[in-house]
């Protein structure tokens, strides 16, 4: 059985780890806005997290439709449909979407909303 946190539990980490981080080693969006290091694995170069277009969400039912293609995502090598459960998004600093993708291209680490939108 594989466990795979909440994004509560994956958020609270976050807000508790920022105060442990420096900076400096934090993966940072376009906008400055540095992502949670318990979704982010690499720099500013190198991370698995990256804003993605607004037009690549719609909201559902239940949840966030997530559709990437190339160039979407400085990782996404293909088309990629992801369902991100209403509960499990974590509001972005910036009001942008953002995701990381980790260990590959075809997981979801976190999935980040406008505050509004979560």
């Amino acid at each position: 059985m594989t466990f795979k946190p909440s994004a509560a539990s994956v958020f609270s980490f976050a807000v508790i780890s920022i105060g442990l981080v420096v900076p400096s080693d934090a993966h940072q969006a376009s906008t400055g806005w540095t992502y949670p290091p318990a979704c982010c694995r690499g720099t500013d170069i190198g991370g698995d997290c990256d804003a993605i277009p607004s037009s690549d969400v719609s909201k559902g039912r239940r949840g966030f439709s997530v559709i990437l293609r190339p160039g979407d995502h400085h990782l996404i090598t293909r088309r990629h449909n992801f369902f991100i459960p209403y509960g499990d998004e974590i509001p972005s600093g910036d009001g942008n979407y953002h995701i990381c993708l980790h260990p590959t291209e075809d997981n979801v680490n976190c999935f980040f909303a406008p505050p509004d939108n979560v």
